[in-house]
C-alpha cells in the first residue's frame, strides 16, 4: 500500500482498519459477492440487478456523453446491474439560453427581468366585468381632484422610482435571509441523525419484509448506532431510519491531498437479516462513473472488510469485532487515496519507477475530472435528508474547488492543492494537455452551478471563449 495509507493505519487500531487493499482478480469478485448473497438467507430478497438498480430506488442521475471521460475501459465483471439511472449529465445549455434572453435588457439596478412562465396566471376571461363607470365614480368621487398635467410625468417617475427602490430593498433582505438560512442549516447539520422516509433508499425492497427481527439482531444495530453517533470523524455523515433500522445512508467527504478532495460520495447500506454473521451490503451512487478501482460504476464497493474482495483472514469481516464505523473509515482511508491507480490489484508490482509514477499521475488526472462531475450532479440532485449539507458544503468549498482547477490547469499536480497555500505550477513537467482541456470545458459549468447555489466571488474563474 502507499506509504501515506500505512502512516494513517499506524494511528488507527487494527479493528478500526482491518480492511486493506484488495488483491485478487475479477472472477473472484463475482464469486465472493454471490456467496454473500446466499448468506442473507431466505428471509430477504435475492441481491439481483432489479433490487440493486430499480428505478424506484435511485435518485435520478443521468447519462454522460463525454467520450473521453472514462478512466477504466477494461472488461470488469460486476455482479450489480450496470444500467444505473443515477447518471451524470450537463444541462447548462438551458440555463445559458435563458440567461442570454436578458443580456441586453435595460433595467434599473436591483430589478429582476420578468419571465413569463414564472408569473402568476392571467385572470380568467370568465371573470365578471368590474363595476360600472357610474358606480366607480360614486365610490371615488369625494377623492377626485384635478391633475396638473405638467407635473404628472415627474410624479409618476418619482413614484415608480420609490417602488423600485422599495422592492429592491425588500428582495435584497429576503435574499440575505435565505443565504443566512442555508448557512445556518449547514452549520447545525448533525453528523448522525434519525429520519423517517426511506422510499428512495437503494435497498428499500430488501430486508425482513415485514417479519419481526430477532432481539439480538436489533440490539446489535442499536449498538452500531451508538458507536456511529459517538465516534464518527468530522468528514463522515450518517442518517438512519427509525422504521427501517436495517437501512443506513452515509455521505463521505473526499480527503484533502487526493484527487477526491472536496467531493461528496454517497453510499446506501443494508444490514442483512443474518448480520453480523455476514457484513453489511454497501451500494455506491456512482452516476455511471468509474473513479476508483474499488468503486464500480454499477455501485459495487470492493473491500476485503465487506467480503467483496479476497484478503488475509485478519482483513475480512469478523462478526464479533467488525463494525459499520470501521467500514466507513476504511472506504475513506483505503479507497479514496492519494494514488488510486495502485489500488488496482498487481499494479504496485507491475508498474514501478518512472513508468508507475507517470501512469498514476495520468489516472489521478482522469479521476479528478470524474470527481468534478460527481460534485455537479450531487449538487443538482442531493441525496434525501442531506440537501442542507450539500448546499452548504459546496457554497463553502466552491472557491477552493475552482482555485484548485485553475492551479491544475497551470501545471500543479492533482491533489497538491492546499486551500491555505496555492501550489506553484510544475515547470519541469506540466499536466497533460487533454487534462487541462477537460478542466477548461467544465470550468464555466462549475461556475454556473456554484453561483446558482449562492457562492460568491466565483465569476473571476470564468473562462472567456
Amino acid at each position: 500500500m502507499d506509504t501515506e495509507i500505512d502512516g494513517f493505519a499506524s494511528h488507527v487500531s487494527e479493528d478500526a482498519l482491518a480492511a486493506k487493499k484488495p488483491k485478487h482478480n475479477e472472477d473472484a469478485v463475482a464469486k465472493d459477492f454471490e456467496n454473500s448473497n446466499i448468506l442473507t438467507g431466505s428471509t430477504s430478497e435475492s441481491l439481483n440487478s432489479d433490487n440493486l438498480n430499480g428505478s424506484n430506488s435511485d435518485p435520478s442521475y443521468h447519462n454522460d456523453n463525454d467520450a473521453d471521460d472514462p478512466v477504466d475501459e477494461g472488461d470488469d465483471v460486476c455482479d450489480f446491474d450496470d444500467n444505473d439511472d443515477y447518471i451524470y449529465e450537463d444541462d447548462d445549455d438551458d440555463y445559458l439560453s435563458m440567461q442570454a434572453q436578458f443580456d441586453h435588457v435595460d433595467l434599473p439596478p436591483g430589478v429582476e427581468a420578468s419571465v413569463s412562465w414564472l408569473n402568476d396566471p392571467a385572470p380568467s376571461t370568465n371573470t365578471p366585468a368590474s363595476t360600472s363607470t357610474s358606480s366607480l365614480s360614486d365610490a371615488v368621487g369625494s377623492s377626485l381632484k384635478f391633475i396638473d398635467h405638467d407635473n404628472s410625468k415627474n410624479e409618476t417617475a418619482a413614484t415608480s422610482s420609490s417602488m423600485v427602490l422599495a422592492e429592491s430593498s425588500s428582495a435584497g433582505k429576503e435574499q440575505e435571509g435565505k443565504e443566512s438560512d442555508v448557512m445556518g442549516k449547514f452549520q447545525s447539520f448533525k453528523q448522525f441523525d434519525t429520519v423517517d422516509d426511506f422510499s428512495d433508499h437503494h435497498f428499500n425492497g430488501m430486508g425482513f419484509s415485514g417479519q419481526q427481527p430477532p432481539k439480538t439482531w436489533t440490539k446489535r444495530i442499536q449498538d452500531e448506532w451508538k458507536i456511529l453517533e459517538k465516534d464518527l470523524p468530522d468528514t463522515i455523515y450518517v442518517r438512519v431510519y427509525e422504521t427501517r433500522i436495517d437501512l443506513l445512508r452515509a455521505v463521505i467527504v473526499g480527503p484533502a491531498g487526493t484527487p477526491y478532495h472536496d467531493g461528496l460520495f454517497v453510499f446506501d447500506v443494508l444490514f442483512p437479516p443474518t448480520y453480523p454473521d455476514v457484513p453489511p451490503m454497501v451500494y455506491y451512487y456512482s452516476g455511471g462513473l468509474r473513479l476508483n478501482p474499488n468503486l464500480y460504476d454499477c455501485g459495487k464497493v470492493c473491500l476485503s472488510l465487506l467480503n467483496t474482495w479476497s484478503g488475509d483472514k485478519s482483513e475480512m469481516w469478523m462478526p464479533k469485532t467488525s463494525t459499520m464505523l470501521q467500514v466507513l473509515i476504511s472506504i475513506q482511508a483505503l479507497i479514496l487515496v492519494p494514488r488510486p491507480f495502485f489500488n488496482e490489484p498487481g499494479y504496485e508490482g507491475m508498474y514501478t519507477g518512472a513508468e508507475g509514477e507517470s501512469r498514476s499521475k495520468a489516472y489521478s488526472e482522469d479521476v479528478f475530472i470524474l470527481s468534478l462531475k460527481t460534485m455537479m450532479y450531487t449538487l443538482r440532485r442531493p441525496p434525501k435528508y442531506f440537501e442542507d449539507f450539500v448546499a452548504g458544503h459546496f457554497r463553502v468549498c466552491a472557491h477552493n474547488i475552482l482555485s484548485a482547477c485553475k492551479a491544475y490547469m497551470e501545471g500543479a499536480e492533482v491533489g497538491s492543492f492546499d486551500k491555505e497555500r496555492v501550489p506553484q505550477s510544475n515547470t519541469a513537467e506540466t499536466n497533460r494537455p487533454d487534462f487541462k482541456a477537460a478542466i477548461a470545458r467544465m470550468m464555466n459549468g462549475l461556475v454556473n452551478n456554484f453561483v446558482r447555489n449562492g457562492s460568491e466571488d466565483c465569476e473571476q474563474f470564468r473562462l472567456q471563449s
